[in-house]
């Protein structure tokens, strides 16, 4: 990992929304890399701030109610938020891609498919009609779309979720984007489309070269799909490590109630899953200890009234926690 070039540098990234009810602290301090090729996994559950961390690197909320401070977001060493907005267009699409949630949210129902994938094809590289119209049609046979040709005059109606999923790709993929943002793209879809399209995504990567970021709660995919993973929760990184690390020494308290938490293949039938007892906390107003004590089987007085900062436990791990889980004793 260290002999490749770091293309995503985030550092101390905070991102608050002025609300009725008060400034929800949706994100709060996160610092990671990101190496070319790379694919990391960002977990946690819903309300963690995994998708506002990666919308706040592109710059795609309101402002305000949102607010987006950080002593620096670098992509390929230039700090994003020094762009102005016309250059930070340049840059979305083209350099950086993201694919959403919902397809059927983020495709435009007015406008043909052909359309949509031509467009950034058009404006970011420059092609005319004719090139845009032969590259849209090689990119939806790319992501796995029959008959493309004739599909390029559809509407996003008239396309399965899977398919407008593999459209959005296929969107996101038009300029050839140094890195690819998956905002948790399979969650709407049955499970065998889901591993489909993550198959395809993994092809795509390793034919392109790009580097991916992956958002997701289901840690199942996250354990054949990424290099590297980060766990946040309530807005904080409270781990980060290589996934078979993780998977198999998970030492922060909430990883490994996660993991836990996972259905496995050699239990005996009628086991029970673990479970999280409580609620996530309310990020109007955050605690002044760890905000997963109140959930925490191994929470000590320090806990309650410090909040730990992410530290190298061994090479490439680190984890936002005072308390050892092996021995459930302070570090």
């Amino acid at each position: 990992m260290e002999d490749r070039e770091v293309i995503l540098d985030i550092q101390n990234l905070r991102t608050t929304f002025s609300t009725q009810e008060g400034l929800v602290h949706a994100v709060n301090g996160i610092s990671y890399q990101l190496h070319a090729s790379e694919t990391l996994g960002i977990v946690g559950e819903s309300g963690c701030g995994k998708s506002v961390s990666m919308l706040s690197v592109m710059r795609l909320l309101e402002i305000p109610p949102a607010k987006i401070m950080a002593d620096g977001i670098y992509f390929k060493g230039e700090n994003l938020l020094e762009f102005p907005d016309h250059e930070m267009r340049k840059i979305r699409g083209s350099k950086i891609a993201m694919i959403f949630q919902d397809p059927m949210t983020s495709l435009n129902p007015v406008l043909t498919i052909g359309f949509q994938i031509e467009e950034p094809l058009k404006l970011h590289l420059g092609m005319d009609d004719a090139a845009a119209k032969e590259r849209a049609a090689e990119l939806l046979r790319l992501v796995g779309i029959p008959d493309a040709e004739s599909r390029l005059s559809d509407y996003p109606h008239q396309f399965s979720g899977g398919m407008r999923q593999r459209a959005m790709i296929a969107i996101a993929l038009a300029c050839n984007p140094t890195l690819l943002i998956a905002d948790e793209p399979t969650t709407s879809l049955d499970v065998t489309i889901q591993a489909q399209l993550v198959d395809l995504v993994k092809k795509l990567q390793d034919d392109l070269g790009m580097a991916l970021i992956w958002i997701t709660h289901d840690l199942g995919v996250v354990a054949g799909l990424a290099e590297r993973v980060i766990v946040m929760y309530a807005g904080f990184v409270v781990e980060d490590a290589p996934v078979d690390m993780l998977y198999e020494d998970p030492r922060h308290p909430y990883t490994f109630a996660l993991l836990r938490s996972l259905p496995k293949i050699n239990e005996e039938r009628g086991d029970k899953l673990e479970t999280i007892e409580g609620m996530p906390p309310d990020l109007v107003g955050l605690p002044t200890g760890c905000p997963f004590a109140p959930r925490c089987a191994f929470a000590k007085d320090k806990c309650r009234k410090e909040n730990p900062v992410l530290e190298e436990i061994s090479l490439d791990h680190q984890i936002a926690c005072w308390v050892d889980v092996k021995t459930g004793e302070l570090r």
